[in-house]
C-alpha cells in the first residue's frame, strides 16, 4: 500500500473516524470538545516558526515535557507548538506548562493532506519531533515537501511493531526515508529502524530519556508530611499505579490477601485512564473496600483500606506515598508502563510478566535486583507481603532501581544534541 492508496482509504474511513470519537464521548465527554481541530479548523491563534512537538497521549506529554524544557532553555526566542491526540494528554500539556507564554498547544489533525497541508501552513515550524513511535505519512510527507527535518525522539519499535510496518513497507519505507533524525533507545531498535528503511546516516543510539527523570526533593517531603497527617507513618502502604481492565480485580484479591496479614495495610490505587474511575470506585465499594478518592475532601483515616488515585498529574506524588510499587498495564497484555518512575523516587519495583514495551529496561532492572515480577493474585501479594516484613530487601531493591537510573542517564542532553544539529543546518 502507498502513499495515495492510504489517503484514499483515510478519506473513505471518515464515518468509522467520527463514530468511534462518538462512543469514546460517550465514556469521555471532552472527545466531543474541540473537534473542528482533528480537521485543521478553529485552531488556536499560533505564533509560526517555532517548533513543533508531538506526544500522542499522557505519558508521552510526560517523557517530552524534559525535552520541550530543553528545548525552551536553549532557543529562549522560539515558540513550542506541542500537540496530541487525546483530551487527557490535551489537559496534561496544558497543566505542565500552564506558566510558560512561549508554549502553543492543540491537537493533532488527522493524517489527511488536507489537513496535514492547513496545520503546517498555520504553525510553519522549522523542526517537528515526534515523540516516541507515533508515525503518521502524510504529515511526514508535507514536513519533506517545506524541507522541515522530521525527528523521531526516545524511538522505540517492538518486533511486533517492526513486523506490523513490514507489512506495508510500500507506505512506511518511504515514509522513514523522508525523516532526518531517529533518537532511538537502544541498538535492537536501531537495526529494526534501518531496515524497514531508515537512512543508516539519521539513526542515532541517544537512550532512553526516561533515565534522566529527575525528582524534586519536596516531593518526598510533601508525601512524608501527608503520612504523617494521616497517622499512617508505621502503615504498610503500597500502591498498584496504571492499571487496566482486568487488573484491578486482581490487585484487590492480592490486597485482600495482604489484609489476613496485615489489617492495617493501605493501598492505592490508580487506573490508567480517567473514564476508568468511577467504574473502579464502585469495584472498591462493591468489594467491601472502605475507599476514599484522592479527589475528595474525604480524610484518609485508619479505617480507609483503599485509597483510589482519580487525579491527574500526581502520579510520582503518589508513587511517593507508598513503601513499594506495582506498575500496570503487565499483568494483562497490554506491554506494561514506565517502571523507572518508581525507581527513580527509591522504591522497590513489581510487574507482571507482559513488559514487551519495556523489554530493555525490564531486563536491566531484573538483572539489577530491582524488579521482581509476578503472574496472579497471589503472586503479587506474597512479594508486597515480604517487602513489608523485610524492610533491608526492600531498602535492597530500592537501591538497585537507583542505580539503574543513574547508570542510564545522559540520553536527554544527546538528544537535545542530535536536535541542535538539525536547527542549525
Amino acid at each position: 500500500m502507498n502513499r495515495t492508496l492510504y489517503s484514499c482509504l483515510f478519506y473513505l474511513a471518515l464515518p468509522l473516524v467520527a463514530l468511534r470519537l462518538w462512543l469514546r464521548a460517550r465514556k469521555a465527554p471532552a472527545y466531543a470538545r474541540r473537534v473542528s481541530e482533528r480537521f485543521s479548523y478553529g485552531l488556536p491563534a499560533m505564533q509560526p516558526g517555532g517548533i513543533w512537538v508531538h506526544a500522542v497521549s499522557v505519558g508521552e506529554s510526560i517523557a517530552a515535557a524534559p525535552m520541550i524544557r530543553g528545548l525552551l532553555q536553549r532557543y529562549p526566542q522560539v515558540p513550542i507548538t506541542v500537540t496530541c491526540m487525546t483530551p487527557t494528554g490535551s489537559e496534561r500539556i496544558q497543566a505542565l506548562f500552564a506558566d510558560e507564554p512561549r508554549i502553543q498547544h492543540c491537537y493533532l489533525p488527522y493524517d489527511l493532506p488536507c489537513a496535514a497541508k492547513r496545520f503546517l501552513d498555520q504553525v510553519r515550524p522549522t523542526l517537528a519531533v515526534i515523540m516516541e513511535t507515533e508515525l503518521w505519512p502524510n504529515h511526514i510527507h508535507q514536513c519533506a515537501k517545506r524541507g522541515i527535518p522530521v525527528a523521531l525522539a526516545n524511538a522505540r519499535l517492538s518486533a511486533r511493531s517492526a513486523k506490523g510496518y513490514a507489512r506495508f513497507a510500500r507506505l512506511t519505507a518511504p515514509m522513514l526515508a523522508e525523516m532526518s533524525l531517529f533518537a532511538v533507545q537502544t541498538e535492537t531498535e536501531a537495526e529494526r529502524f534501518r531496515n524497514l528503511g531508515a537512512r543508516p546516516e539519521t539513526v542515532e543510539v541517544t537512550g532512553s530519556i526516561k533515565f534522566d527523570l529527575s525528582v524534586d526533593p519536596q516531593l518526598l517531603e510533601c508525601a512524608g508530611a501527608l503520612r504523617q497527617q494521616w497517622q499512617a507513618c508505621e502503615r504498610p502502604v503500597w500502591i498498584a499505579a496504571s492499571t487496566h481492565e482486568g487488573e484491578d480485580e486482581v490487585v484487590l484479591a492480592a490486597h485482600r490477601q495482604l489484609l489476613g496479614s496485615y489489617p492495617d495495610a493501605l493501598l492505592i490505587l490508580v487506573p490508567r485512564h480517567p473514564e476508568r474511575f468511577n467504574s473502579v470506585f464502585e469495584l472498591c465499594r462493591q468489594q467491601g473496600f472502605a475507599t476514599v478518592r484522592r479527589s475528595s475532601v474525604e480524610p484518609v483515616t485508619a479505617g480507609t483500606t483503599v485509597l483510589l488515585g482519580d487525579t491527574m498529574g500526581e502520579l510520582l506524588f503518589l508513587y511517593a506515598l507508598a513503601d513499594s510499587a506495582f506498575v500496570g498495564g503487565s499483568l494483562v497484555p497490554n506491554g506494561g508502563h514506565n517502571l523507572l518512575e518508581p525507581a527513580a523516587l527509591a522504591k522497590p519495583v513489581i510487574s507482571g510478566p507482559h513488559l514487551f514495551n519495556f523489554l530493555e529496561i525490564a531486563a536491566m532492572m531484573r538483572e539489577a535486583g530491582a524488579l521482581r515480577e509476578v503472574d496472579d493474585a497471589e503472586g503479587l501479594a506474597e512479594a508486597v507481603r515480604q517487602l513489608f516484613e523485610l524492610p533491608q530487601d526492600a531498602r535492597r531493591m530500592a537501591q538497585a532501581g537507583l542505580n539503574v537510573m543513574q547508570a542510564n542517564q545522559g540520553a536527554l542532553k544527546r538528544l537535545l544534541d542530535g536536535l541542535d544539529k538539525l536547527l542549525n543546518h
